[in-house]
């Protein structure tokens, strides 16, 4: 086994992990929407069965341009439908299989929702992605070799037919089919089709993006998108050279809290680049259910401050009622959640007249930014960026601000920032001061902004 020379060599070529082009877009994109659409909708079921008669779907009123319309408002930039979900029920008329929209009284037959929702995407200048569940409950080819054949055939279809592709989602979902037996996925060759036919969607549950560990919307203290290779087996671009300390990472999984800490990263044979997606559900189920409400306004905020605001890009399920249409609980609710994020980060200080910006190298691996605003200002959030083009690098930061009698006062403690970090915060000032107290290598800034 190769090893590092020195920690210093190892943890600059740690600081060094970049993403690739379709990660950095995937970052960008930041907030965006997940609808779970399927005849579980009008079963009241969250894991369809797979037997379910394709009559019972029947949304009379479907409205994507509604949805799309909705997911704006919130200030979403891209919507993943669930083309196939557990059940195996189709959205679009598959010719691999009977059980899909094409055996539906919707449009007698002859309807396409994941090409409407398409479409609608398209006119609403939104990025369009599907998921498309590797576990299918209907088709008799699950447990089987043939199976895996099946799903590329779909899969195909799906990357094929319907325009560019933002996001790929699919999950590790594995019980058992109509035959009593689990599959065994071919992941390997399901990349290969996607790299082929959408080479600049980024893939959930694979070599791009991987699950934070939970669906509560809940980010871990310090996210670091460069992790252990040994934790993202599907990702094959290593980027360093063995580890800093002979060891395993025997006992630490995926979800674990620390994955990109210093502590376990020195252990890794190799470093990839993956970045974390959070993922929920604006009300309690992932399907519709009449009885349950939307989330609160505060619930939604805060989780997207500690997703989009914690170096993850954050996934909201927003579910459609039977009819085909948004719950107008919903469709409130997520205007609420946009005016207040508009609210929040509408104006930012530092594009005002005046301003001035001082970067100190105090060493190698820290620095400080000064901030003069031209009048003290009431800030409410710190919001940083690292220009994670060339790795991502930050491990601890302070904000500090002088206060009206002239002493520094401390305002945050950080640990990682990466593609975004908000920090709440609650002072006024006209002088603030960054302080990098430990990073992997010289940090790089896209931006600082002051709401």
């Amino acid at each position: 086994m190769e090893h590092l020379s020195s920690f210093q060599d190892f943890i600059k070529s740690a600081a060094h992990v970049r993403p690739s082009e379709r990660q950095r877009e995937w970052f960008d994109t930041e907030f965006y929407a997940f609808v779970h659409f399927s005849p579980n909708t009008y079963t009241g079921r969250e894991w369809g069965l797979g037997d379910e008669d394709p009559a019972i779907f029947t949304p009379v009123e479907l409205d994507c341009d509604g949805w799309v319309e909705a997911i704006k408002s919130a200030g979403m930039k891209g919507l993943i439908i669930t083309a196939k979900h557990h059940d195996g029920f189709c959205l679009w008329p598959s010719k691999y299989t009977e059980h899909s929209i094409k055996n539906s009284p919707y449009k007698n037959g002859q309807g396409d929702i994941v090409r409407e929702v398409e479409q609608a995407c398209r006119r609403g200048g939104i990025k369009f992605g599907f998921y498309l569940s590797p576990w299918d409950r209907n088709s008799k080819y699950y447990g089987t070799p043939e199976y895996n054949t099946y799903y590329k055939n779909q899969l195909t279809e799906l990357l094929t037919e319907y325009g560019e592709i933002f996001e790929v989602w699919f999950d590790g979902a594995c019980g058992e089919g109509p035959n009593g037996r689990k599959q065994e996925y071919d992941f390997e060759g399901y990349i290969e089709l996607i790299r082929k036919y959408q080479p600049k969607a980024v893939i959930f549950n694979g070599p791009d993006v991987r699950w934070c560990g939970n669906e509560a919307g809940s980010a871990r203290n310090a996210e670091w998108a460069v992790v252990p290779s040994e934790l993202c087996l599907l990702n094959h671009e290593v980027q360093t050279k063995g580890p800093l300390m002979e060891g395993t990472l025997e006992g630490i999984e995926p979800p674990d809290l620390n994955i990109g800490a210093l502590s376990n990263i020195m252990y890794s044979k190799g470093l990839v680049f993956c970045g974390s997606e959070i993922d929920m559900s604006i009300r309690p189920g992932w399907f519709y259910h009449p009885e349950e409400e939307p989330h609160s306004l505060d619930r939604l905020f805060t989780t997207y401050l500690n997703s989009v605001g914690a170096n993850t890009c954050f996934i909201l399920n927003v579910p459609p009622m039977p009819n085909g249409r948004f719950d107008p609980r919903d469709v409130e609710r997520l205007k609420e959640l946009g005016d207040q994020l508009r609210a929040s980060f509408s104006h930012d200080w530092m594009l005002e007249e005046g301003v001035s910006q001082t970067n100190t190298s105090l060493s190698d691996t820290q620095c400080q930014v000064e901030i003069k605003l031209p009048e003290a200002k009431q800030i409410g959030y710190v919001v940083l960026m690292e220009n994670i083009e060339n790795g991502q690098r930050v491990e601890n930061f302070q904000i500090r601000y002088r206060d009206a009698d002239g002493v520094w006062q401390k305002a945050y403690d950080g640990t990682c920032i990466g593609h975004k970090k908000i920090c709440p915060v609650n002072f006024t000032a006209s002088e603030i001061r960054i302080h990098v107290t430990a990073a992997r290598d010289a940090v790089e800034w896209r931006q600082i902004a002051l709401y």
